[in-house]
């Protein structure tokens, strides 16, 4: 039967890779890596890179695919995910179904798999679909919330505490809830909008690679500086990945 590997290859740093991850590349014969534009070049460079480095069994395959682009336009978010997640599964399925029958391939993750990334999600869609027999297992990755916590030299939690893990759209519609909350997926940058004397930031983009950006403080004090450096880093690169954590609170607080 043919099994898919689905590996974490951490956020941008070749050193992210774990023994297993390395193990797991080298047991595929084919390794996919997505493409997904002219802008957003390096994310698939980075895949090169790590083939490059790590692929020390004979005969691998790199075979590139094209990521379609979401469509947003008169859609709800769920239905336009949706859709989207079901262009992506024909690809995959066209991608499994070309490989032998004993045969088995790789699909290298940003971050971990496990966390924002719908990659376990649309090989379950696949695999449902019945129309070609597989099984498959998942290495876990560096995430950027660790990746983050490492550039900033921070534990995550306070002692005791819960932490949030949340998407700037919630943010936006919930407000800030809890001690930790990290943020995700911002587009809008929810954290301008946070009105809280004590909310601290600790923000970070590209984090693992040579163009990593960080900044940390008082949130109202530094959210402009953010927001500047932000559009600056975005227009220079044609894309930006970017995550924060805002705190409140200390350590033994009640």
């Amino acid at each position: 039967m043919r099994h898919i590997h689905i590996i974490g290859i951490g956020t941008g740093n070749p050193e992210h890779l774990t023994i297993q991850a390395i193990n797991a590349m080298n047991m595929a014969d084919v390794v996919f890596i997505p493409t997904k534009g002219a802008k957003k070049a390096d994310l698939a460079e980075v895949r090169r890179e790590i083939c490059d480095r790590y692929l020390t069994r004979e005969g691998v395959r790199i075979v590139e695919f094209e990521v379609p682009q979401r469509a947003i336009s008169d859609q709800s978010y769920a239905g336009s995910v949706d859709d989207w997640h079901a262009a992506i599964a024909r690809i995959y399925e066209d991608l499994i179904a070309n490989l032998p029958e004993t045969g088995a391939g790789a699909f290298l993750v940003w971050g971990d798999p496990s966390l924002y990334d719908s990659t376990i999600r649309i090989i379950e869609r696949v695999r449902s679909a019945g129309t070609c027999a597989f099984d498959y297992s998942v290495v876990p990755g560096i995430t950027s919330i660790q990746a983050l916590a490492a550039s900033h030299r921070i534990p995550v939690n306070l002692v005791g505490k819960p932490v949030e893990i949340t998407t700037g759209r919630r943010l936006t519609a919930t407000g800030l809830t809890h001690e930790t909350t990290v943020v995700m997926l911002d587009g809008e940058q929810a954290f301008s909008k946070i009105d809280d004397s004590d909310a601290e930031i600790f923000w970070g983009a590209y984090l693992g690679t040579k163009d990593e950006v960080i900044r940390s403080g008082r949130l109202g004090n530094i959210a402009a500086d953010i927001l500047r450096l932000r559009a600056e880093e975005r227009a220079r690169h044609g894309w930006i990945m970017d995550i924060y954590l805002l705190r409140k609170g200390r350590d033994f607080d009640d």
